[in-house]
């Protein structure tokens, strides 16, 4: 069940070459497309998931629609903060920004970010932040996004480096020597990979903690906040881990279906005491296995970033999963 709040909707204007299009803007917790979108949408621009980002402004929500074809041809959520002045897209996620249909044409996604900032604007918002999904997902939708954006003013606020396995060809081919040694030392050892239930979070999540911990790292959310994650979307968020013979846990990992064809390995961890067998490889030969029988074409490995900068051992460990680097942003934009 989404939560209720007041909800204003009003409709935009538009340069009156775009007449054929409308532009709607709702006030209020969630929204959701009123016409069909012309393109599948994304995990976090989907009400389930914009619900559970914790903002504490406003949040404002833009359809832009083409009443004629029946169909929603861009969407952007931005969540606004307590004092107002500062918008970000997506306020709680890996990714936000202006989901578009591969057609629209650029002069219109410009109208839909000028009315959009114009908006933000008269409500005394004085930055706005846009994150936007790696490159991989949609190279060439996401590359016109961030060209739009760039024509905009808007500058580059972070560059990541992000790696993902295309899952059409076999997890071992991509592998570094090194790492498929350790992947044959953990079949030896008899080390599997399986799929774990909900009901084992309380336990998995202090796991998580404990192996961060060891690398001097915190976990982004709460126990709580990831219980209700897999309660609102349990056929998007699984839990699946690495058991030695003993059943005992030598790797954890929380991956999300982003979308029918990407699955995001999003928290993936490992006790420094496995070092010498490397279990994670094991985790990610496990993770593809399931993308390929889901038919899901891209495992996103994500980016290698540390608050105090890029994490170069992991950026070496996913080079050596086979991972193809691709590039990941996130642009910013006065308002004032």
């Amino acid at each position: 069940m989404l939560p209720s709040s007041p909800t204003s909707a009003y409709s935009l204007p538009l340069p009156a070459q775009w007449e054929h299009y409308a532009l709607r803007m709702v006030s209020g917790w969630v929204a959701q497309p009123g016409l069909p979108p012309a393109y599948e949408p994304w995990l976090y621009q989907q009400p389930e998931h914009l619900a559970l980002q914790q903002s504490p402004g406003e949040r404002l929500h833009f359809f832009l629609e083409e009443p004629a074809e029946n169909r929603t041809v861009a969407q952007l959520s931005v969540f606004l903060s307590a004092d107002g002045t500062v918008a970000r897209s997506p306020w709680q996620a890996p990714f936000g920004a202006v989901q578009l249909a591969p057609d629209l044409p650029a002069a219109a996604l410009h109208a839909l970010l000028t009315a959009a900032e114009t908006a933000l604007r008269e409500r005394g918002v004085r930055h706005l932040t846009m994150r936007l999904p790696a490159f991989a997902y949609e190279p060439t939708t996401t590359a016109r996004l961030a060209e739009v954006l760039r024509q905009r003013g808007y500058a580059v606020k972070l560059a990541e480096i992000n790696h993902h396995l295309p899952l059409h060809q076999s997890f071992r081919a991509g592998l570094h020597p090194s790492e498929r040694r350790r992947l044959l030392k953990c079949a030896r050892h008899g080390l599997q990979f399986e799929q774990e239930p909900p009901l084992l979070l309380p336990l998995a999540y202090e796991f998580l903690r404990r192996c961060r911990e060891e690398k001097g790292q915190e976990l982004s959310m709460t126990l709580e906040q990831l219980q209700t994650l897999f309660r609102v979307l349990p056929q998007q968020v699984f839990l699946f881990s690495v058991r030695n013979p003993a059943g005992e846990w030598a790797a954890l990992t929380v991956a999300i279906r982003v979308r029918k064809d990407v699955l995001y390995n999003f928290y993936p961890a490992s006790p420094l005491a496995y070092n010498t067998f490397s279990p994670v490889v094991l985790l990610n030969a496990g993770l593809h296995a399931f993308g390929q029988a889901s038919g899901i074409r891209l495992l996103d490995l994500g980016t290698s970033t540390l608050p105090e900068g890029l994490n170069r051992s992991l950026l070496q460990f996913k080079r050596h999963l086979g991972g193809v680097p691709g590039l990941k942003l996130t642009l910013e934009k006065a308002l004032y």
